[in-house]
């Protein structure tokens, strides 16, 4: 009677492989191929695994699957046009996932994720630049607002200054005597004539 196949899967696998292939990387053990490096003078030499390269660079794979023959026992390749600093830190992400760099060197790395064609470091900048942006944006939105709530709240008083001043002159108007017209034909056509002052003291 066959018994019914289980899946036996490990989580933590990938990360400790990845994990010891970086410690052998940094300690040098089993690294096959050497990676010089030069940009505006400055020269440097990254050794590392095919293996890992060619996995996670179409560049590298390309070059690797290409070669005639090796080099003696590690392969030599030449990259210019490169950073230092950015090559090392594709070193770090593509044998660690991860790596930390300033924002400002966030575009060069996706410079040289395509110039690479390492597609997980490239998807990953366009994500991180992506929030990068949505952040200034928000922030601006921001500021905006709060711009546009402190005029609003400037304007206010002298809404109500304005308001306060034209209470004053109706009530002004009302305290002054009225002004009669110069003949009776101009007087109000209501019915009703308009009270002189002399009836007014007659009544009191």
């Amino acid at each position: 009677m066959e018994s019914n196949a289980v899946l036996l899967e490990s989580k933590s696998s990938p990360i400790n492989l990845l994990n010891e292939m970086h410690q052998l990387r940094l300690l040098g053990h089993l690294c096959d191929v050497t990676v010089s490096v030069e940009y505006q003078g400055v020269r440097a030499e990254f050794v590392a695994h095919k293996a890992v390269l060619a996995a996670t660079s179409k560049f590298f794979k390309e070059v690797f699957l290409n070669e005639k023959g090796m080099d003696g026992p590690r392969t030599n390749v030449f990259l210019n046009e490169v950073q230092v600093a950015d090559f090392a830190s594709f070193l770090e992400f593509v044998y660690t996932a991860k790596v930390e760099v300033e924002e400002d060197r966030v575009q060069r790395m996706l410079e040289i994720a395509e110039k690479l064609k390492c597609l997980d470091l490239s998807e990953t900048c366009f994500q991180l630049k992506k929030q990068m942006l949505e952040s200034v944006l928000l922030e601006l939105q921001n500021f905006s607002e709060s711009q546009n709530s402190e005029e609003e709240s400037a304007t206010q008083p002298s809404i109500f200054l304005e308001s306060k001043a034209a209470a004053v002159a109706e009530a002004d108007q009302a305290d002054c005597p009225l002004a009669l017209p110069d003949s009776p034909a101009d007087w109000p056509s209501n019915g009703a004539s308009p009270e002189t002052p002399a009836t007014k003291s007659k009544e009191k």
